[in-house]
């Protein structure tokens, strides 16, 4: 930080007329050893952490945004850059990649504060440490009620429980140092679990203990946290001139404005309540067959929907589970990436990263050239916060010579015994596709301004590269190639890959339900002018204006939602991933309109628009050089069989 703050101090009080290069390329070339070191360090807090670790990131993080609020307020600095914006239009000799990271510079330092005079800059610095010292600990409260549950089962509780599941079970008591068997509040047991255990009351259990994450009374009690991050995001929307949060987070996106998600969510939730309820009337009546004559409860639904789809598909997770082998999914990402970019991957045995479960792959081009490096760390373990995520331990870019990123993927599957594979769920597989298309938006990025760099784009953009890379993973030539059985080496039966996709559109009603709820309370929380006094109180009043059916909760309770408290990256955008979906849609069909999974000219026009052009122009701008258009909603509603 000491260096990074003399160089910028080097910026601001140059005696040298303020132009293009000393000053905005000059703050581009500062700070490059903070941001190898944070890189780093974060990727340490996320995936292998513990007490010390912890410790030093509650210490760091007011410390760094400290820092950060120091150059953003550095009333010389800001001078110089307004100095350059203001003289854009005379600047004939940039080009457009440099117009786009002048305004987005310019527009960087406006959204943080730099018009602010006197107290008001000294409270926006207290309220971003504030900040960053709240959203910290919500997310290490989380990891804590996750690590901290562990329940025990004994040998007849294992009634119903597929093999998979029941070693997954046996490796997770295994690294507690615990014999048997044990649930854990890892997603991938405790959603098998709920989907399969026959005791209803240990579903109950471990489904109270999932979603009560963050709301138990003690020290990890997130209620007080995210109640004070509410109070102090709304204080800041009204020091920077907007009406609520939202507002200001919103302004800088695609939406633009909480209406325009608003409308989005609302017009997808009427359609999905109206099939969760038709779902729950079947389930219930299921449930009844079969002597269970309790009201369908939330830890009802996923048991009842997977003997529903037994049922009606005559198909379950547990049979489709040995053909999607962890090791053959990673080779089937890389085939795809292959087949659309001429992306080539060779493992690195020797190469050694955060802990011995990390792999490493050198990736390279069509051409033979190094493309970058990837990392993957694939396993649950009690030192990675849950979830599954992208990022960088550095970031592509073309300035004084450039350099070549280095981008990691994080899960959290089941790690099996000693000798057997790992299995994935086709959810779990997907989730594998979604980071790696991530993955590929930092690795194929090709600008040459480090913040324009990867995924360095608008909150409601970015999940257009990895929900779009999703779709190739049930593409039949990538299905007979790579979804082989774990014992008999076979390909994925073409009648069962019918009805996968004759069940695609199952249960959607329920996952529609419980991700737009999420979505319209993060809004709700946000978009007032003043922060609710009781959030929890807030989001019951929206579940229940919503209509919320009794049988299903939202993804994540707000004590939990780290998306939108653990910092605020998705606070206010939760419904990114949502409006990433009506692109993605729209974007896979521009491959279905030729017949061909892989047309060679879509996919140029998607490399050069999309996986490639990081932020180097207006996302809209991007989208409709590579479809000739934006999109409706309609391929969404079309994807969601709604």
């Amino acid at each position: 930080m000491a260096e990074h703050r003399s160089e910028i101090d080097a910026i601001a009080d140059s005696a040298v007329e303020p132009d293009f290069d000393n000053t905005i390329g000059a703050l581009e070339r500062s700070g490059r050893a903070l941001s190898r070191v944070a890189s780093i360090f974060y990727a340490l807090a996320g995936a292998e952490t513990g007490p010390d670790l912890e410790a030093v990131e509650r210490n760091v993080s007011p410390k760094l945004s400290r820092h950060d609020s120091a150059i953003s307020l550095n009333a010389g600095l800001f001078a110089r850059v307004e100095a350059v914006h203001a003289k854009a239009g005379s600047l004939t000799d940039l080009g457009a990649e440099d117009r786009r990271l002048l305004e987005r510079t310019y527009t960087g330092f406006v959204r943080s504060g730099a018009r602010l005079q006197g107290a008001d800059r000294e409270r926006l610095a207290e309220i971003d440490a504030r900040l960053s010292v709240l959203g910290t600990q919500f997310s290490q409260n989380v990891l804590s009620d996750e690590r901290d549950f562990v329940m025990p089962l004994e040998i007849g509780d294992l009634a119903g429980l597929p093999d998979f599941l029941v070693s997954a079970m046996a490796g997770a008591a295994a690294a507690r140092g615990l014999a048997g068997h044990v649930v854990t509040l890892s997603r991938s047991i405790v959603v098998p679990f709920l989907s399969f255990s026959e005791r209803r009351d240990l579903r109950e259990r471990a489904f109270a203990a999932w979603t009560a994450r963050g709301e138990k009374e003690g020290p990890t009690d997130n209620r007080p946290i995210l109640a004070e991050i509410l109070k102090l995001r709304a204080e800041k929307a009204k020091l920077l001139g907007y009406p609520s949060f939202a507002a200001y987070k919103l302004d800088d996106a695609m939406a633009k404005t909480p209406g325009a998600v608003r409308t989005l969510l609302e017009e997808v939730w009427e359609k999905a309540r109206e099939r969760a309820l038709r779902d729950a009337e079947a389930l219930q009546k299921l449930a009844s067959a079969v002597g269970d004559n309790h009201p369908l409860a939330p830890h009802d639904w996923r048991f009842y929907a997977e003997k529903r789809r037994r049922s009606e598909f005559d198909f379950d997770d547990a049979a489709l589970k040995p053909y999607f082998q962890l090791e053959r999914m990673i080779e089937a990402a890389f085939d795809v990436a292959g087949r659309l970019f001429g992306l080539t991957f060779e493992r690195l045995p020797d190469a050694k990263g955060w802990h011995p479960d990390v792999r490493v792959w050198a990736v390279r081009t069509a051409e033979g050239k190094p493309a970058g490096t990837f990392l993957g760390d694939y396993f649950a373990r009690p030192s990675k916060r849950s979830g599954a995520w992208m990022s960088a331990l550095r970031r592509q870019h073309g300035l004084d010579g450039g350099q070549t990123p280095v981008i990691y993927n994080v899960m959290n599957f089941a790690k099996p015994a000693e000798g057997e594979p790992a299995l994935l769920s086709v959810d779990d597989a997907k989730t594998l596709f979604h980071e790696f298309g991530h993955a590929l938006h930092g690795l194929l990025s090709a600008v040459k301004w480090p913040s324009l760099a990867g995924t360095s784009v608008a909150r409601d953009f970015v999940e257009l590269p990895s929900q779009l890379f999703e779709h190739w993973l049930t593409v039949p030539a990538i299905l007979e190639r790579h979804a082989l059985h774990a014992e008999t080496g076979k390909p994925l039966p073409a009648e069962l890959v019918k009805r996968l996709e004759a069940a695609r559109g199952f249960d959607t009603g329920f996952d529609t339900v419980e991700y737009t709820s999420s979505a319209l309370v993060d809004l709700a929380l946000h978009e007032a002018g003043e922060a609710p006094d009781d959030p929890a109180a807030r989001e019951a009043e929206v579940l229940k204006g919503l209509g919320m059916p009794a049988a299903i909760t939202m993804r994540h309770r707000s004590p939990h939602f780290a998306h939108i408290f653990a910092g605020d990256g998705y606070s206010s955008g939760y419904y990114s991933y949502m409006w990433s979906e009506v692109l993605d849609a729209d974007a896979f069909e521009a491959f279905e309109e030729t017949g061909d999974a892989f047309d060679r000219e879509t996919a140029e026009r998607l490399l050069r628009n999309v996986y490639s052009a990081g932020n180097s122009d207006e996302p809209g701008t991007l989208y409709e050089r590579f479809r000739g258009r934006l999109p409706t909603t309609g391929a969404l509603l079309r994807k969601r069989g709604l």
